[in-house]
């Protein structure tokens, strides 16, 4: 593998950690770009977005757990809220499939935490999810579909 090569695949796993993290940020964006850049790297890159964004979700998970919010819980039982808190109260580490959304995602993932669901488990569907979106759009761009 040359030195482009790695570096591709390091700049999409930062960028993908990044944007799963409290932060601001478009994966998939970068994703659409990198593979307009080099498209025989596709397994490569989906496979370092998914455990580069899965670790970001990660942090904001943790985060959750130590009880560090950028709301105070009070605040996060407020109706704006209270959608993303009854799907992790209804569904448990399932909901976690859903991490990969933009907004309620980063929420999931914080109140999974704050709620201490399991790591294992919540980690294994924080990971299939965002797998999964990152597979269907490399699939878009690869064969553009019509």
């Amino acid at each position: 593998m040359s030195g482009e090569e790695i570096g591709l695949l390091w700049l999409m796993f930062s960028g993908a950690f990044l944007a799963a993290t409290l932060l601001p940020g478009g994966s998939e964006l970068l994703l659409l770009g990198l593979l307009d850049k080099a498209p025989q790297q596709w397994l490569g890159l989906v496979i370092v977005a998914s455990i580069g964004n899965t670790l970001g979700s990660l942090t904001s998970f943790y985060l959750g757990r130590l009880g560090r919010f950028a709301k105070s819980p009070e605040q996060l039982t407020q109706s704006k809220y209270l959608r993303s808190l009854g799907l992790v109260q209804k569904y448990g580490y399932w909901s976690l499939l859903l991490a990969w959304m933009p907004v309620i995602g980063d929420l999931l993932c914080l109140l999974a935490g704050w709620m201490k669901l399991p790591v294992i488990k919540s980690t294994i569907m924080m990971f299939i999810g965002k797998s999964l979106r990152y597979l269907l759009i490399a699939a878009a761009v690869l064969y553009q579909f019509d």
